[in-house]
């Protein structure tokens, strides 16, 4: 079936003098109607529809930009190029403040018309089957190529996944995404076996040959900002993936420009012991011998109530005896109180360190809200649900404060999270801790191997010492620990659910960012 020509409506009061533009386009196939004032142009889209409307500002009675508002009126949604005679900045400002589609300057010869038409009528689809084309020779690339040995490979093959399933999500190219998705398992199961081996021998000899940690982004990019400027921002937002960052990234571009690395959290994936580490620049074991009093046998968010003392201690340790304010962000009314003080919150000395909680609490409130599963149910509802809270947030309060006064923010997470879908069955004594990704306990083991990270000895992860015997268990890929006892109700309370704590990709290589301020 052949489809109708485009219809392309020219208004400009010198229509006799675009008689070779208007053949020239229609040699092209669109159907071209011309009109010279307003109100002919407004009668032709009261009577058919129109694709795109190329329109001249400067015309007797009526100007461009009138007329347009009075097309908006008849269909908001047709997309305009504005034709003007003035390279005047004050017009181009005001076309591009009524939200025009596209600017051309006269004399435009009939290519430039062209080129205006196919940017707005088919860029998008032009742009989607390039993109097509590039991924599945990258996908072929993808199946052939071994895994990384380095950790600067995975961080590079990380990324690059994520940068493809964000693209291939946007561009509506689902068919494609779940191509890539299906690499997911088996790109998993290769990272376990990497962490398996290497992460050990990186606590083992810090000196040596690692990835930057947890341990290491105040004193390696929160610290050396204070030797230049006179002060930083220092941003956690708990639990924010690689592909979350991705979303929210565009929507700064205005305010700063973005310097974007990564780096591993340390194990396990979970924000008493990595959110602990940024701030102390302590491994949790470190942290518990120097400060018994801050660390207790618990498993819960008290564990974090020390982090300004340890991000002081830490500035000091590092020649920073500067102040430090610290803002935890946890309910809608904390938030609503910091944008009442966001102008004092974001101070300009010193560090102003903020800890948002959101992205963790949508991600652990999925699994005891059907409203919130039914939104959020895969990595995709996710990404586009934390964009959402993104553009209404205090978060986004902050880092526009920070850009006014011209402050450099490095933004950080402490742990990522992923799609649970795979029981893991363990066996372990009643003394085991409870967490569905990572536990501690005597005699602990999973059914199948595969599934797990088996550490006997809490001195080679940094951990706290909890007494002999107690080994540390570490879910891999996208697993989830249930008992054998409780299969079933395991099983059907928490498949699908978004959790942290073990081993994956997505829980260890994490967005760290620094914004420059826009001069």
């Amino acid at each position: 079936m052949t489809l109708p020509p485009k219809a392309v409506l020219w208004v400009d009061d010198e229509a006799e003098m675009l008689e070779a533009h208007r053949l020239f386009l229609q040699d092209k196939g669109y159907d071209v109607e011309m009109a010279r004032n307003s109100e002919d142009a407004l009668e032709l889209l009261r009577r058919r529809r129109f694709d795109v409307l190329l329109l001249d500002e400067q015309m007797p009675g009526k100007r461009g930009l009138e007329t347009w508002r009075d097309v908006q009126m008849i269909d908001p949604m047709l997309p305009v190029v504005m034709i003007t005679k003035s390279e005047e900045d004050g017009t181009l400002r005001e076309a591009l403040g009524a939200a025009v589609h596209d600017y051309l300057v006269k004399p435009v010869n009939p290519r430039q018309v062209l080129a205006a038409i196919t940017r707005i009528l088919d860029g998008t689809r032009l742009r989607q089957q390039a993109l097509a084309r590039e991924f599945v020779e990258r996908f072929r690339a993808f199946e052939l190529e071994g895994y990384s040995s380095d950790w600067r490979g995975w961080i590079e093959r990380t990324a690059e996944v994520t940068r493809w399933d964000v693209a291939l999500d946007e561009a509506g190219e689902g068919g494609l995404r779940e191509s890539l998705v299906g690499l997911y398992p088996a790109m998993r199961r290769e990272f376990a076996h990497f962490i398996r081996r290497q992460y050990p021998s990186w606590l083992a000899d810090l000196e040596g040959d690692r990835p930057p940690l947890s341990i290491d982004i105040v004193s390696e990019h929160v610290a050396p900002l204070l030797t230049t400027e006179k002060a930083a921002v220092f941003i956690v937002v708990d639990c924010l993936r690689m592909d979350q960052w991705l979303g929210l990234a565009p929507l700064l571009g205005q305010w700063f420009t973005e310097e974007r690395s990564h780096y591993y959290s340390i194990l396990p994936t979970a924000t008493p012991y990595s959110r602990n580490a940024l701030f102390s620049g302590l491994f949790p074991g470190e942290m518990a011998g120097m400060h018994p009093d801050w660390w207790k046998e618990r498993e819960d968010e008290s564990l974090n109530a020390h982090e300004r003392q340890l991000l002081e201690l830490q500035l000091k340790e590092l020649g920073h005896n500067v102040s430090v304010r610290y803002h935890k962000i946890s309910t809608p009314h904390e938030s609503e109180e910091l944008e009442r003080k966001v102008s004092t919150a974001v101070s300009p000395e010193g560090v102003s360190a903020f800890v948002f909680n959101f992205v963790d609490l949508l991600t652990h409130g999925r699994s005891d809200n059907s409203v919130l599963l039914e939104v959020a149910k895969d990595e995709v509802a996710l990404r586009r649900l934390t964009r959402q809270w993104f553009e209404r947030s205090a978060l986004f309060s902050v880092l526009k404060e920070a850009a006014r006064k011209k402050i450099t923010v490095i933004l950080t997470s402490d742990h990522g999270s992923i799609l649970c879908q795979t029981p893991a069955t363990v066996f372990a004594r009643r003394d085991a801790t409870h967490n569905l990704r990572y536990k501690f306990g005597e005699d602990l083991r999973a059914e199948k191997s595969e599934q797990a990270l088996l550490f006997p000895n809490a001195d080679a992860l940094r951990l706290p010492r909890r007494g002999l015997g107690k080994n540390t268990l570490l879910a891999a890929g996208d697993c989830y620990f249930v008992y054998p006892t409780k299969l079933r109700e395991y099983q059907g309370r928490y498949r699908g659910g978004f959790f942290h704590g073990g081993v994956s990709p997505e829980e260890m290589i994490l967005p760290l960012v620094r914004l420059v301020p826009r001069r």
